[in-house]
């Protein structure tokens, strides 16, 4: 079975991305399995250039399909903040509960109906030739007061579902996984890597 190089040594990112692409016709490798230690830097102004630099980047490195994605949260009261520097949002050595506080300090005084926010996700599936698929997905909801439950990574503490009466940490990953940006994106990215194996 051919490999499929996941650009991300983040566990929690790993461990959903296997969850979210089961079935498809590839071995999922990290780069951590095919010692490759390149970190790309995500200088990109958008989740699309993060994510594309990602993947052709370790695609030409490893001369296998990678898949990368970058994603983050962009919050309507913070004029969009803090979109693709959601993980560094806090610092750059900011563990999720730093990144957590900090957001909610921003967030003090706001509203319970300004709270809006969403999780953008884009993938990009690259080959070592360079050609690049990209599939996104969204996902929309509002910034909890505090964080509650616990279950997922980064923001999902705080990032609260009307639909559903909980944020997505508080969800079993296989409901998350059909209503997250990242199993929206990766929804489409599944079908397109069907068809590459094909």
């Amino acid at each position: 079975m051919p490999k499929l190089l996941l650009a991300t040594n983040n566990k929690g990112k790993a461990r959903e991305y296997k969850s979210l692409l089961e079935g498809v016709p590839f071995e999922l490798v990290t780069p951590d399995e095919v010692d490759i230690d390149t970190e790309v830097a995500e200088v990109g102004r958008s989740f699309e250039e993060n994510a594309r630099l990602k993947a052709t980047t370790l695609a030409a490195e490893s001369g296998l399909l990678s898949l990368a994605d970058d994603s983050g949260l962009e919050v309507e009261a913070l004029g969009g903040e803090p979109g693709t520097l959601s993980a560094r949002y806090a610092g750059e050595d900011a563990s999720d509960a730093d990144r957590v506080k900090y957001l909610l300090t921003k967030m003090q005084g706001v509203p319970q109906e300004k709270r809006q926010a969403r999780f953008k996700c884009v993938i990009a599936i690259a080959n070592p030739q360079g050609e690049v698929e990209l599939c996104s997905g969204e996902c929309d909801g509002v910034i909890a007061f505090e964080p509650v439950g616990e279950g997922g990574f980064g923001y999902d503490p705080i990032f609260y579902l009307p639909e559903m009466g909980k944020t997505m940490a508080e969800l079993p990953l296989e409901i998350k996984n059909t209503l997250s940006h990242r199993g929206r994106a990766a929804a489409k990215a599944k079908e397109v890597l069907k068809r590459l194996a094909s």
